[in-house]
């Protein structure tokens, strides 16, 4: 049986591969429609002067983890370990690539990639668990430029989101429950510990508009406490890190979420929930700034669950995705199958879908 060529395109954010690559990378960011919602004879403009304030911060910030960002190694070794995960499939012979949206390799490199490769038909996986117009939504336009512009024309499946799979679910709580062991056998018996599942966070006028991107944050968080019911009385709570604009934002904050604790004298146990790669907002911005706030302000224990980079439960977790993805017969599907969002998320994918459907 002659076994159908799969390619599985792994969509993320991208990093600068060295200081020089930061503002660059920054103005891909911000000039992005999708992240600066300004009028687009604007967006140019302002983007670039935003890129410029920023690049020193930034490349502070990247300094203090070698200079670049470590999101595509992590990324491709993810991508092998898929690869080994599905190899034993009788049905279909499977290789990943890889397209980030804001620095190499971008959309176009990995779309002539996959023409090269010949696929029979292409899985677009972000590695994003909640769908955001920001970063998901983002990606797939991307791909779909890079594709018209080549000609590429292959059978696609696209896999919005997959915030709630049990299997993420599962992995994720395991990486929870082994560092808040870590963490309670660290701190004295009368120290309460709470824990922190930090995302990033959006613009309040962008869910507003109809992102789905919060009430699925607060999904997967459900899900992931769940599988924790082990532990007796978990104080948990959802927030959001990297404010970038002056803007309101989706909250409560990281920030102040780190003040409540140190108010109610509990230690803090941090979970990235909406990446599944280290990169500077974790290993920057939760394990060195946030650190620093809470040591400043007193609270009694600061404590970070991994990421799940190529962890084997997260990667057999992302098999299961693919497998249930490609045999789900749609060109759209959520890790269900059907649409998740509720009613009021409208730029949810599959209402977008609907509505270019309907138009058409």
């Amino acid at each position: 049986m002659t076994k159908r060529r799969v390619a599985i395109v792994l969509f993320n954010l991208g990093g600068p591969d060295r200081p020089e690559s930061v503002q660059p990378f920054l103005t891909n960011l911000f000039t992005d429609p999708a992240i600066l919602r300004v009028p687009g004879f604007v967006r140019p403009w302002l983007g670039r002067f935003i890129a410029w304030r920023r690049t020193k911060p930034a490349q502070a910030n990247y300094a203090v983890i070698g200079g670049r960002s470590p999101l595509l190694e992590l990324t491709e070794d993810q991508g092998r370990a898929l690869d080994a995960a599905l190899a034993d499939d009788q049905a279909m012979e499977a290789r990943c690539f890889v397209a980030m949206r804001y620095w190499h390799p971008l959309s176009d490199a990995a779309a002539r990639a996959v023409q090269a490769w010949g696929p029979d038909e292409v899985l677009l996986l972000p590695l994003y668990p909640q769908f955001s117009t920001t970063t998901t939504g983002s990606s797939i336009t991307a791909w779909d430029d890079a594709c018209r512009a080549i000609g590429l024309a292959v059978p696609t499946t696209t896999l919005c989101c997959w915030h709630s799979h049990g299997g993420f679910a599962a992995a994720t709580a395991a990486l929870v429950r082994g560092a808040y062991a870590s963490a309670r056998a660290a701190l004295p018996g009368d120290v309460p510990l709470r824990v922190l599942f930090s995302a990033h966070g959006l613009p309040e006028t962008i869910v507003k508009a109809g992102d789905p991107y919060q009430w699925q944050v607060e999904q997967t968080v459900a899900a992931v406490v769940g599988d924790l019911g082990d532990i007796a009385g978990l104080d948990h709570t959802v927030c959001y890190q990297s404010r970038v604009t002056p803007q309101v934002w989706i909250g409560p904050s990281t920030e102040a979420e780190i003040e409540r604790a140190a108010h109610d004298k509990v230690a803090l146990l941090v979970c990235p929930i909406a990446f599944v790669s280290e990169h500077s907002e974790t290993l920057v911005e939760l394990d060195v700034e946030y650190r620093e706030v809470a040591e400043k302000l007193g609270v009694p224990g600061y404590f970070r669950v991994p990421a799940q980079n190529s962890d084997p439960a997260f990667i057999a977790a992302l098999a299961e995705l693919a497998r249930g993805a490609l045999g789900s017969g749609r060109a759209l599907c959520s890790f269900a199958g059907a649409r998740q969002c509720p009613k009021q998320h409208g730029d949810c994918p599959h209402a977008r879908a609907r509505v270019t459907a309907a138009a058409a």
